[in-house]
């Protein structure tokens, strides 16, 4: 039977917001356009969220045309910013990683642009331990529909989906794949789920979640 683990990015395996902070400020700092600026608090707040929703949250008033140029230019800039400078792993990932790929199916599904988990594996060198990972900027489906599209196209018979925010509890439920929260994470859950404090606590809460499917 193959069963799967599957991660959000943001607030579950890594945090970069002050990086995605640095990257787009040199951006925005170039455009006579906006006067807005990012902080890592409000990045952190819109973490988890599709792109274009971002967009249209910081760059209001501006025609949608704008804020997608706006916004590409940002998540190239960011994409270059985090393969050179990383982001900070959340403790233990690697060993906690290393430990459950020798019985999980491992993947990322995140709602963020293309290049933005590519950057993370590459930086952090954490590539080996996934097998699989899929975005809302290569498909532009929603992250349900983003897990449910990895746990079928790698035939798992079971999954459980680690991440931190309601959103992300959302889309699991809305691909019928049981939820853990990252309590360590950015968000909360409006439901009773099963939460870790720390990495590794996960082997032992996803094998018991996933022996009882």
């Amino acid at each position: 039977m193959k069963q799967g683990i599957l991660f959000d990015l943001d607030g579950t395996l890594w945090n970069s917001s002050l990086q995605v902070v640095e990257s787009w400020n040199e951006i925005l700092t170039t455009l006579p356009d906006v006067n807005f600026r990012v902080t890592e608090e409000s990045i952190q707040s819109v973490m988890g969220l599709q792109m274009d929703e971002i967009g249209r949250r910081f760059f209001q008033g501006l025609p949608e045309s704008r804020v997608e140029e706006i916004m590409q230019s940002c998540m190239k800039h960011e994409n270059e910013y985090l393969r050179t400078h990383g982001g900070v792993l959340f403790p233990h990932l690697e060993e906690v990683l290393e430990q459950l790929s020798k019985d999980y199916f491992l993947a990322i599904v995140s709602n963020c642009q293309v290049g933005y988990i590519e950057a993370f594996l590459e930086y952090h060198k954490l590539g080996n331990y996934f097998q699989d990972f899929e975005s809302f900027g290569a498909t532009g489906m929603s992250k349900g529909d983003n897990i449910r599209l990895v746990c079928q196209r790698n035939d798992l018979d079971k999954a459980v989906y680690l991440g931190d925010i309601q959103g992300d509890y959302d889309s699991a439920c809305k691909a019928g794949v049981p939820f853990i929260l990252a309590g360590y994470g950015f968000g909360s859950v409006d439901a009773e789920v099963p939460v870790i404090q720390s990495l590794l606590e996960l082997p032992t809460v996803a094998e018991k979640i996933l022996n009882q499917m």
